[in-house]
């Protein structure tokens, strides 16, 4: 048995550590800061995921031997290197890229020169900094609306805007170089060509050398029914992906996973941990619109149910380069997940509404990931998106009518759900 450290408070650090405590390998699992919900399967720790040092000393009181890093933040910020560099640490393996790797998420541009040089299918494209506004306006005339436009960094799943005139895409430049909309994140943008298509999530989890293809998902973005209104950090997911048969998967795999990992390989890049694909599916082809360094979330939420093999056995095989050597196996049934946010999200919204209706039910699980204790010990909203319900059926009609049900009896003031989660595909 191995002590564990995963780091995050969100729905899927409330899954990875669901998963990871069913394994007969996990020992003490901690997590930080973790939620209401990841107390369930481990302790939570009082400490910020972008504290190396912090994290570092804990790793080293608490006797931990592997770290699992679930959002992208620290690995953007260059904690596997941080571990890597320090003769104390770097004997606890971390599931997570390097630095270089994390680039992939952390920078667009970077992921879309790397898929040039690869020749990844991917969208025509263009970057532009600050000082390029007028450049960046000109190349709207290069093509038709509507035009995709995305923050070069990090903005919480919030940074693509789909402007479907050109002017609207004229203002969102504007916001985003020359008023500075998401910071830092949207001091370059980068222009791309708008595919049409159906949009999904491919994962897999490799060593560096040696990949495993986890079961793929469709997320669904938008805050409104019928894929309307601004983007989130997703408001559901579905899996498996009805119309992702073993031919697409077979493309999906030879014309995307494969030259990434030769990629990946060509440029050192030391990656050991999850690859997320967010794929666009145009005339049964596939297109990478984004990568992710780190599992998605929703998605997450109904992979890891999906996931048969023990994942801290695979986590373990990752850090030695051995995953070769493991047989993955997945689970027939389907899942899927309904997100309740905040009402106002993912603008202005309120925290601290009193959250009821969270009993156990057979056949639901709920991952909190905008939740908390208040002083009375009730639980209460602390974020946009407050908690997944997930359940798993033997197909995804079953799967969904469950999660609608449960979601009829919780209950906290404003909160709001799709209510078409998975109806395209059904």
């Amino acid at each position: 048995m191995i002590n564990i450290l995963l780091l995050g408070s969100g729905g899927r650090e409330n899954a990875l550590a669901w998963k990871m405590a069913q394994s007969p390998l996990c020992g003490n699992l901690f997590i930080a800061p973790g939620n209401p919900g990841t107390e369930w399967y481990g302790a939570n720790v009082s400490l910020s995921v972008n504290d190396f040092s912090a994290i570092g000393k804990f790793c080293i009181d608490n006797d931990i031997e592997l770290l699992v890093v679930g959002p992208e933040d620290p690995l953007v910020n260059g904690i596997t290197d941080y571990f890597l560099a320090d003769d104390s640490l770097k004997k606890i393996p971390v599931i997570g890229p390097d630095k270089k790797g994390a680039m992939l998420e952390g920078s667009k541009s970077f992921a879309k020169e790397f898929m040039q040089k690869y020749s990844i299918p991917t969208a025509a494209y263009q970057s532009f900094s600050t000082h390029e506004i007028d450049a960046a306006k000109k190349f709207l005339s290069t093509f038709e609306a509507p035009y995709v436009i995305k923050a070069d960094g990090l903005a919480a799943g919030k940074g693509v805007v789909i402007a479907q005139t050109k002017t609207e895409a004229e203002n969102v430049l504007d916001e985003m170089l020359v008023q500075s909309k998401f910071g830092a994140a949207g001091s370059k943008v980068v222009i791309e060509q708008f595919l049409d298509g159906i949009e999904m999530s491919a994962f897999i989890l490799t060593d560096g050398i040696s990949y495993k293809i986890l079961p793929e998902a469709k997320d669904y973005k938008r805050i409104g029914e019928n894929d309307t209104g601004p983007n989130t950090g997703g408001m559901g997911a579905v899996s498996p992906v009805p119309f992702a048969d073993v031919a697409l998967m077979k493309k999906v795999e030879e014309k995307i996973i494969v030259p990434t990992m030769q990629g990946l390989q060509k440029e050192k890049i030391l990656y050991k941990g999850f690859v997320f694909f967010g794929l666009m599916i145009v005339n049964n082809d596939p297109y990478v619109i984004e990568y992710n360094c780190r599992m998605g979330d929703p998605e997450t939420e109904v992979v890891m149910p999906r996931i048969k093999s023990d994942l801290v056995e695979l986590f373990i095989a990752v850090s030695k380069q051995e995953l070769s050597e493991i047989i993955f196996e997945k689970e027939n049934h389907a899942a899927a997940t309904v997100m309740l946010v905040s009402g106002g999200y993912p603008d202005k919204y309120d925290k601290a509404k009193i959250i009821t209706g969270t009993e156990e039910e057979d056949d639901i699980l709920l991952f909190h990931a905008g939740t908390a204790n208040d002083s009375e010990e009730n639980l209460i909203t602390a974020g946009g998106r407050v908690m997944a319900i997930t359940s798993t059926g033997s197909n995804l009609k079953s799967c969904l009518e469950k999660c609608y049900r449960k979601a009829e009896k919780i209950r906290f003031d404003k909160m709001y759900y799709r209510k078409d989660i998975g109806k395209d595909v059904i």
